[in-house]
């Protein structure tokens, strides 16, 4: 039997043009000015620590990607309440990255990369389970791609490396992320 569905294809669309449109212009159309701060930074990070400017894009761009699709997907509810269950998950998990992020900067010999490693791998495992049936494989690898990519232990510690190449970075992360806690939009 043949079903069409005009909101699913509507939401396929959206989903392709917005993944193809993940531009710097465009990030700043759908995200906030802090949010837009700290993915500059992170991609400096990235193009410092890889020697690589397209590295560095494609790690961005694949970010963008996701959280792009994520957001329709929520838009459009195609989250069963299992899966909003793991949102909220995704969620924690996600703001204690941030809050351990910030506590590791702010005091001082208690970076652990380690740590920090296993708590970014933790929060996409949860991702993963909770776009596993609405993503294409290829969102999967973005996915992987982007979390790999930031809990690299090496890229880790040189971020968290005391004047370090990125400690004016880091400073700039922290600042945002305390930002977004502050106004609880993580």
């Amino acid at each position: 039997m043949d079903t069409f569905s005009s909101k699913d294809m509507a939401m396929k669309a959206q989903k392709k043009i917005l993944s193809h449109m993940a531009s710097k212009s465009m990030v700043q159309a759908l995200i906030d000015d802090t949010s837009s701060d700290i993915l500059d930074e992170l991609y400096r990070v990235s193009k410092g620590y890889t020697g690589s400017r397209a590295e560095a894009q494609n790690v961005g761009k694949d970010l963008i990607k996701v959280a792009v699709k994520l957001s329709v997907l929520y838009r459009h509810n195609r989250f069963s309440v299992e899966e909003l269950s793991l949102a909220q998950d995704f969620k924690k998990k996600l703001r204690q990255v941030a809050m351990t992020a910030i506590s590791f900067y702010e005091v001082d010999f208690t970076f652990d990369k380690n740590v920090m490693s296993e708590i970014l791998t933790a929060c996409r495992d949860l991702l993963l389970k909770l776009v596993d049936k609405h993503l294409t494989p290829k969102s999967h690898g973005r996915i992987n791609h982007v979390f790999s990519h930031y809990s690299n232990p090496e890229l880790l510690a040189s971020l968290y490396s005391p004047n370090g190449p990125f400690s004016s970075n880091l400073t700039k992360i922290c600042t945002g992320l305390n930002k977004l806690l502050e106004d609880d939009k993580l």
